[in-house]
């Protein structure tokens, strides 16, 4: 059977003439609708440059076959755009916002983040959904006429709340940004961004157990006995037997990405049929998310999740690297925060006295942007010392 893409977008798609515009209003594109205009402008952002040496799983040096956040975030925007055009959806929207979802993590991966969440507590502490629109709203420094990108109303939300509503407390630049235009955020958002977001589990669940496997923190075996993924393992052995390790991934990949997607596909018609939303407006107004896995699936995901945490995430050789980044970022917000001085001019600019919230959220904004080899680089500067992640 071949693939037919529907002929007409779905009535509670996301239409680029009804977009609620943007902050700063400007003359729309002749040739690109504005999700293109928005998906051009992030990949052309120096956000997203940064992302091709910031930690996935493994620290960006430990090899090239392993992911970064920017491989990471262009396969889960080819996911999101594959089911867009399947349910009908703003296609373009959903590559953007999965292109965009993960522009405000730190250096060196959640590690990063919790070490500069702790550190900037007494300031209310980091979230990466946060600082990403701080990222696109204010420290993008493109255009003559405005700070940030200039993203419309729709991506802006999908980048926000693309895993669903947010309740009090907010993190401080949600809640100022929301306050100047407000993302409704008590609403879920709209079905692009919610397919986004599970393109994110599909595409990192699949490339973990990749990146895993090469890595050698788990085996053939070992992946064979474990939840969701062992039937496709074993599925694979016993249809060629013993294979090169490189065909053995690329077979268990496609079979398993292929069932997370038919599942998603199968669950979200289903609720489409039962809530049957006429405009995207409606599908903000359902009290739960319109795309998603099935109940069954979601469990099994949730369980392949905790065997990757086990064998991977907490792997000695994961492990040892991120304890020492944290200590990387700790000792630099330390240091910039109590002598503003040795930030650069432009950055120094901003700040207020040594150790004042001000000084304090500059430097925030200054390690998060960091790529992993930056944050390195500066702490050889800093300290007048190198620091080697990995084990001698």
């Amino acid at each position: 059977m071949v693939f037919v893409p529907p002929a007409q977008p779905a009535p509670f798609a996301s239409h680029p003439a009804e977009s609620r515009g943007r902050l700063y209003p400007e003359r729309e594109s002749a040739t690109r609708t504005c999700y293109q205009r928005d998906r051009d402008r992030i990949i052309h952002s120096a956000a997203f440059r940064r992302l091709k040496h910031k930690t996935q799983v493994f620290v960006q040096h430990e090899g090239d076959y392993y992911r970064t956040r920017l491989t990471h975030s262009l396969e889960v925007a080819q996911i999101a755009r594959s089911l867009a055009r399947v349910l009908a959806l703003d296609e373009d929207l959903a590559e953007t916002v999965a292109l965009a979802h993960d522009l405000g993590h730190t250096p060196f991966g959640h590690a990063g983040e919790e070490a500069l969440s702790a550190a900037t507590a007494a300031i209310g502490g980091f979230d990466h959904n946060a600082h990403a629109l701080r990222l696109v709203t204010r420290l993008e420094h493109r255009y003559a006429d405005f700070d940030g990108l200039n993203l419309t109303w729709e991506t802006l939300e999908g980048l926000v709340k693309h895993n669903g509503p947010l309740a009090p407390p907010l993190p401080g630049p949600i809640a100022s940004f929301d306050r100047r235009w407000t993302l409704d955020l008590q609403s879920w958002p709209g079905p692009e961004a919610q397919v986004a977001a599970l393109a994110d589990d599909i595409a990192y669940v699949n490339h973990d157990i990749d990146d895993g496997l090469r890595a050698g923190l788990f085996t053939v075996a070992d992946l064979s006995a474990a939840p969701l993924a062992g039937e496709h393992a074993r599925a694979v052995t016993a249809r060629y037997g013993e294979l090169e390790l490189g065909r053995f991934i690329g077979e268990l990949v496609r079979t398993l990405m292929s069932m997370l997607v038919d599942d998603l596909l199968s669950e979200t018609r289903r609720r489409i049929a039962v809530a049957a939303p006429a405009s995207v407006a409606e599908v903000r107004g359902q009290g739960a998310a319109l795309a998603g896995f099935s109940t069954a699936m979601t469990d099994g995901i949730a369980a392949l999740k905790a065997f990757l945490f086990t064998r991977m995430y907490r792997h000695p050789r994961v492990m040892l690297p991120m304890d020492r980044a944290k200590t990387v970022v700790a000792e630099l917000y330390a240091a910039l925060g109590s002598d503003p001085s040795l930030l650069p001019p432009d950055w120094a600019r901003g700040c207020g006295l040594p150790g004042d919230a001000a000084t304090g959220g500059v430097v925030r904004d200054y390690i998060a942007g960091m790529t992993d080899r930056f944050a390195l680089s500066e702490y050889g500067r800093i300290f007048h010392r190198e620091i080697a992640l990995s084990a001698p």
